[in-house]
């Protein structure tokens, strides 16, 4: 279990489509317990693995858009043109409040948006190695047709060249490098690289 070594700081972790922040996030909960990780609200309908409340809070248009009303979400977006996401605010502030390490994990969008609002928590963004292999995975995974693939690559053209905002890059080469990487920058004791995450669909 990690060990809190330095005072809770909000943490933000983005970066394009594929790159694989889900599968970081992953590792993080089964190597990190203690470290929170908020749950995003989304539209999209779940992936085949996905859990409603542990992935994602999977809610339907008009739900998602009287959260929007009433200033329930900390950031909120509409991501690849297509379904929103959003984190909501609450459980956020009642993580920091209790001193506790916490974790988002959002898309370039919603990064801005918590800069505005939260300028003191740490940005990181998770770059792929190369943009052969950031190709490769988002083919790999299955879970977009032809049409969506090359809509969330010309996305993630753009979002490469945002890496120059955040506080911290970490390259994606090793799911548990990069999380040790992550949890260390967050101030928390590391943990035994026992086995690496299975793969998890979670991405926005």
């Amino acid at each position: 279990m990690a060990e809190q070594t330095t005072p809770a700081r909000l943490t933000v972790l983005a970066g394009p489509t594929a790159v694989g922040k889900g599968t970081v996030s992953a590792d993080l909960r089964a190597r990190y317990p203690n470290i929170w990780l908020s749950v995003s609200a989304t539209t999209r309908a779940p992936r085949p693995g996905e859990v409603d409340g542990v992935h994602y809070l999977f809610l339907k248009p008009d739900e998602f858009a009287g959260m929007v009303a009433g200033g329930e979400f900390l950031e909120w977006a509409v991501v690849h043109g297509r379904n929103s996401y959003g984190t909501p605010r609450r459980p956020v502030e009642e993580r920091l409040a209790a001193g506790a390490p916490a974790l988002l994990e959002i898309d370039l969008q919603g990064a801005r948006q918590v800069r505005q609002t939260m300028p003191e928590a740490r940005f990181v963004f998770l770059a792929p190695p190369s943009w052969e292999e950031l190709v490769r995975r988002l083919e790999g995974r299955g879970t977009e047709d032809a049409e969506e693939r090359e809509r969330r690559l010309v996305t993630a053209q753009v979002e490469l060249a945002a890496a120059a905002e955040f506080d911290h890059t970490i390259v994606n080469d090793d799911v548990q490098r990069a999380t040790d990487e992550l949890v260390a920058l967050m101030g928390c004791a590391p943990a035994p690289r026992e086995r690496l995450a299975p793969t998890d669909p979670t991405s926005r």
